[in-house]
């Protein structure tokens, strides 16, 4: 059965970097556990010291757990384009179940100083139940967080470097494809009707060099991020496939580049 449908009604003024994500989950999962370890010792001690260190620490997880969220949004929005339709669909429960964390986390800090005015154990006890299962549930968001991108390729490292490595060979293309032009224009232009054999040459030699980084890319991209790496690779592809045909209309079958 999945949860109702929730979300944060409003977003951070500030623009967040990609990939802040990993360190900032690791402390919101660590937090609870270090608060349950604080309320069983003061179980026995009974120190308002200890009591207010514990609601201390159940702020700063709030805080933690709400930039886990939207450090989280930041990296899913560069790396959901890339993944499959079932690595999708657990994105989006992901961060659904984010979603409540960040609810659950600030509801804490009010069942703290509910449960602080209370000085009944069993209350104290009740309320180290719901930290344990808050915990739980936190540590469960984890696992499914590392599935993500270690089973769906959600990894925004990789996946920003081969978009790095496409943009680069795109630009290229693109000044392949202006050189193209030009040499249209040029050829439109002469008596013979077509540009020089030289010209032809230099430009079948660019694009096979062009085409050899393609390769090459396409080799690496299988031991990187194999599926979502491939859709970069093959989107370069697609959008280079006119400068190729462009050149093999430009040059003759038979090799000779004038009449």
């Amino acid at each position: 059965m999945s949860l109702p449908n929730i979300s944060i009604p409003f977003e951070l003024p500030i623009p967040l970097e990609v990939l802040l994500h990993p360190p900032v989950v690791h402390f919101a999962i660590a937090l609870p556990v270090i608060v349950i370890l604080l309320e069983i010792i003061n179980l026995g001690f009974k120190q308002r010291s200890l009591s207010l260190f514990s609601l201390f620490l159940i702020v700063l997880l709030a805080v933690v757990t709400t930039a886990a969220y939207f450090t989280g949004s930041v990296d899913g929005k560069e790396t959901f384009m890339f993944l499959s339709d079932e690595g999708k669909a657990e994105l989006k429960e992901h961060k659904l179940l984010g979603t409540y964390l960040v609810y659950g986390s600030w509801a804490l800090v009010l069942l703290k100083l509910l449960f602080m005015a209370i000085s009944r154990v069993v209350a104290k006890l009740f309320f180290v139940l719901i930290l344990i299962g808050f915990t739980g549930v936190m540590m469960l968001q984890g696992k499914d967080g590392g599935e993500i991108v270690y089973k769906y390729g959600a990894n925004n490292q990789a996946l920003s470097d081969m978009s790095d490595e496409k943009d680069e060979l795109q630009e290229e293309y693109d000044e392949l494809e202006e050189e193209l032009n030009q040499l249209k224009e040029s050829a439109g232009q002469a008596s013979e009707g077509s540009a020089s054999s030289e010209e032809l040459e230099a430009l079948q030699s660019k694009y096979d060099e062009l085409q050899t980084k393609y390769d090459e890319l396409a080799k690496s991209a299988e031991s990187k991020v194999a599926e979502t790496a491939t859709k970069v690779v093959e989107e370069a592809k697609e959008a280079a496939a006119p400068v190729a045909d462009a050149v093999n209309l430009a040059i003759p079958s038979d090799g000779n580049g004038s009449h």
